[in-house]
């Protein structure tokens, strides 16, 4: 029986998902505290018209909800995935592990650590062979949301190409 924090989506529920437009970009954070961080993301993406959810899942607490989340992501027409995280940073790198979608990290600031998100930005940086993950700097949601943009206007999954103008 799973725990009270986990999800489970049956096959029909997902089937249910594809008859609706998703959202271009997925933005995940491990936490509630990390939420407001994610903030300007969500303000530029509003600002361009780009679609977008946000969840809270902790790679630590939750760690079959963020693969059933990366995993299923494409299938609802996620195009890009943004994933906040700090202190131990495991979130963008296990996104990328269960999705061959982008994955973009923003490492965060954490009160509980000395290095100011250094410990983030070096878990983030420091991936794998094989498990690529985009890193921005230290709580740059914002820049984050730009290259989810940029991304986006390569594909043809973004009706016109960023301005470079409203990047500044």
């Amino acid at each position: 029986m799973p725990a009270e924090h986990e999800t489970q989506t049956s096959p029909i529920g997902l089937l249910d998902e594809l008859d609706e437009p998703g959202p271009l970009v997925g933005i995940l954070v491990g936490s509630e505290s990390d939420l407001e961080a994610m903030d300007p993301a969500l303000a530029e993406l509003r600002e361009r018209g780009i679609s977008h959810e946000l969840k809270v899942l902790s790679a630590h607490r939750n760690p079959r909800g963020v693969a059933e989340y990366a995993s299923t992501a494409q299938l609802r027409g996620v195009r890009v995935i943004i994933a906040g995280a700090g202190m131990a940073a495991a979130l963008p790198g296990v996104v990328a592990a269960y999705s061959d979608l982008p994955v973009i990290g923003v490492p965060l600031r954490s009160s509980k650590t000395v290095g100011g998100g250094l410990d983030a930005l070096l878990a983030i940086a420091q991936m794998p062979p094989g498990v690529p993950v985009a890193c921005v700097s230290v709580d740059g949601s914002r820049n984050a949301a730009i290259l989810a943009a940029r991304i986006l206007a390569q594909g043809g999954g973004y009706p016109q190409a960023p301005s470079i103008q409203s990047e500044q």
